[in-house]
């Protein structure tokens, strides 16, 4: 989400030589003898919204074309790297500490899918992966190479692959690329017989699915101003012209709901999926018989949310249907899958969140969430025999991985934890073997057993539990002296997950605690702790972080001079909220691609992702609505106290979060603040939502963070 004169650069050398002689140089000190930071002009914009106006004084930083906007984070974007240059050394020193932990040449484990096994792999120096694949059952098969990220990326600033789908025989890969960040996939095919791109370039596709014929394809693409998804094309391969030559197959005109298409692993269908926050309906094809017109499995209805896959003569679906929150499965026959013949198979509980379901030819895979933390469960549809994987780690992340194959008994699942490093396995579900197929590898001695992983619980004000998984050294002492850096995200029912970075290994090795808070309106404990963090219950999100830290800091853990706290996208609007509420709990917050502006964002539904999201939010036209999100809108409620240091970090093509929530944010908080603490801009004027595309550009934006969160925290070497 104008030019700064040299003199910066020249007083940051020189204040970097200072340090050196003198000590340790607090960033609030460095700032103080730098030139002010950009100040953003002030042209205000009224807004009456119900018989209120509001003003918005840095509107204008929305109009990307604007080159006074460009200048203006430019300009932001030297003042941070002035601020910062006195730890470039330092930056320098966590990038190659960063590097010397991951296997820069390496090969993803390959998955089976037809005749062929398929991965991907890395080259020393390189960005991007390469994807490839080899034959099946020839240990001496040469490689094919399907797609050369590295070539593809020549000239660019940014590359991703979103949709990667090679037809059922093999010989076509349906694949999208985005070369911004602006979620714009591009649909090419390439015939993988003889290396060569096929004439057709489909614009703004979403998703895609083959048909069992290897020549029709089905996808769908975005509106071209909201991106939502919701049309469904049928094209044969060969047919240049674009969309609007394809024949439409079905078109979602509700603004509340997404459109996405998939196969099912049996491959005896084509899946239209239409989704808002609360309902679903779903649509089935024949995947041999692609003219065939859709078919509803069952008409929607208000907050019933249902989603299907297929088996022999049954279609399994995962139904929240009479008041089963945490969703239930059951089964219908294909000949009439309406609700009046569903069986229940597995029943609702409470205290358990059905997930996702995954069918095999002989097995039912059902991932499940209770107590916050993931299950495996594995039926045998012969015999209906059920068990669980088990894990042995108090917090961890375990997952379906890829399984392209049907008729398989084979089950490749993937696991890590906040010591583990992700770890993929083949597990047979007949005979209960578990192989571990590849490890990621962390190299420079990393030893798991030097480091402690565990699972406390906060009090929320009105007695609710909150987890939160913690990671440090073994010599850690809970003496409140211990760093800390504390995330956590709380929306959208995302359970944010318990994952491994070597890159982490950087802060933990030199002192610090890192820690999730696994707040309500996240999906950590189900449904329902998804609805108590959302649309007129979203001050809960921001009041269980608050106790959260309160409570690490009570035991121990850390203390507030010691506390850093990040959060990203609606994680950012976290961090934007506790900043307003309780500034003096925090030393600093890291705040990436932050939804600030939740009023304005709100009131604008020719943005991306606005109208879907009345039902996490709240629509700001209803005045209940409206005065609640106004109430703790983190633009809107900027005070002139005091807040903690900030890197608020964006990027330009951002279609999550635009930048200019940030930018306002940034300019709105330095007006009106009345403390001198450091508040830095940052922005990627080449990349979107998630950063940097090249994995040695994103490590080089982690040293980064890091040696802001380090500094602030004391530690400089």
């Amino acid at each position: 989400m104008k030019t700064l004169s040299r003199k910066f650069a020249t007083l940051a050398l020189s204040l970097l030589i200072t340090t050196l002689l003198v000590g340790i140089t607090t960033m609030a000190q460095i700032n103080s003898t730098l030139s002010k930071p950009p100040a953003a002009k002030i042209d205000a914009k009224k807004t009456t919204v119900h018989d209120e106006t509001l003003v918005d004084n840095y509107h204008w930083l929305r109009d990307k074309s604007n080159a006074e906007v460009i200048s203006y984070l430019e300009a932001e974007n030297a003042y941070t790297d002035a601020v910062m240059k006195p730890s470039a050394a330092f930056q320098e020193a966590l990038y190659k500490e960063m590097v010397g932990r991951i296997k820069e040449t390496d090969i993803d484990p390959a998955y089976r899918q037809g005749d062929y096994l398929y991965y991907k792999r890395t080259e020393q120096g390189k960005q991007y992966p390469i994807y490839a694949r080899k034959k099946r059952g020839d240990q001496n098969a040469p490689e094919q190479v399907t797609l050369e990220l590295n070539q593809m990326a020549d000239g660019l600033k940014f590359m991703a692959v979103g949709d990667y789908e090679v037809s059922p025989d093999g010989k076509l890969l349906a694949y999208t690329t985005d070369t911004t960040g602006f979620r714009e996939h591009t649909l090419q095919i390439k015939d993988l017989m003889t290396g060569k791109l096929l004439p057709e370039r489909i614009a703004r596709v979403n998703s895609v699915a083959w048909a069992s014929d290897n020549k029709t394809l089905f996808y769908v693409v975005d509106d071209a101003q909201t991106k939502r998804p919701f049309r469904l094309y049928r094209h044969t391969v060969g047919h240049v012209g674009g969309a609007e030559k394809d024949t439409l197959v079905y078109e979602e005109k509700d603004e509340m709901f997404n459109l996405y298409v998939s196969p099912t692993r049996s491959g005896a269908y084509v899946v239209a999926t239409s989704a808002s926050h609360t309902t679903s309906e779903v649509r089935v094809i024949p995947a041999d018989k692609p003219s065939a017109e859709p078919r509803v499995i069952e008409p929607r209805e208000a907050s019933h949310e249902y989603y299907i896959d297929h088996h022999t003569d049954r279609f399994y679906i995962r139904t929240n249907e009479h008041g089963a929150k945490n969703f239930k499965l059951v089964a219908a026959p294909i000949a009439d899958p309406s609700r009046k013949n569903w069986k229940e198979l597995m029943p609702h509980r409470k205290d358990v969140m059905l997930e996702d379901v995954d069918l095999f030819a002989n097995h039912l895979v059902v991932t499940a969430r209770e107590n916050g933390l993931p299950e495996l469960i594995i039926t045998d549809l012969r015999d209906n025999k059920t068990h669980n994987l088990e894990f042995p780690e108090p917090a961890y992340t375990a997952a379906v991985n890829v399984n392209k194959e049907f008729d398989s008994e084979m089950l490749r699942f993937s696991y890590q934890s906040l010591v583990t490093s992700p770890s993929i396995y083949d597990y047979n579900m007949r005979t209960r073997e578990r192989q571990l197929v590849k490890q990621t590898p962390v190299l420079g001695g990393y030893d798991p057993a030097r480091y402690t992983s565990e699972r406390i619980h906060a009090m929320a004000a009105d007695g609710t539990r909150i987890p939160i998984s913690l990671v440090y050294k073994k010599d850690f002492r809970r003496d409140g002296q211990r760093p800390m850096f504390l995330q956590a995200y709380g929306s959208y029912g995302y359970a944010h997950p318990i994952s491994f970075t070597s890159a982490r290994l950087s802060l933990i090795d030199r002192g610090v605690v890192y820690a999730v808070a696994h707040i309500r309106g996240g999906g950590e404990m189900g449904k329902e702790w998804h609805d108590q963090g959302k649309m007129m219950s979203k001050k809960n999100t921001f009041t269980d972080f608050i106790a959260a830290a309160e409570h690490l800091i009570k035991e121990g853990y850390t203390s507030r001079d010691r506390l850093v706290i990040t959060g990203g996208s609606a994680g950012g609007l976290l961090m934007g909220a506790v900043a307003n509420m309780r500034p003096d709990l925090f030393k600093a917050i890291v705040s990436h691609v932050p939804f600030v502006d939740v009023i304005n964002t709100m009131l604008d539904e020719t943005l991306p992702l606005t109208v879907s999201e009345f039902q996490e939010w709240g629509n700001p036209k209803e005045k209940a609505a409206y005065e609640y999100m106004k109430s703790y809108s983190p633009y809107e409620n900027i005070e002139a106290k005091e807040y903690p240091t900030m890197l608020v970090k964006t990027s330009l093509n951002d279609s999550q979060v635009m930048y200019w929530e940030p930018a306002k944010y940034v300019a709105r908080l330095r007006a009106t603040k009345a403390d001198k603490n450091p508040l830095l801009l940052k922005t990627n004027m080449g990349a979107g939502h998630g950063g940097a595309s090249g994995r040695y550009d994103s490590l080089r934006e982690v040293a980064f963070d890091y040696a802001f969160v380090l500094s602030q925290l004391g530690v400089t070497q």
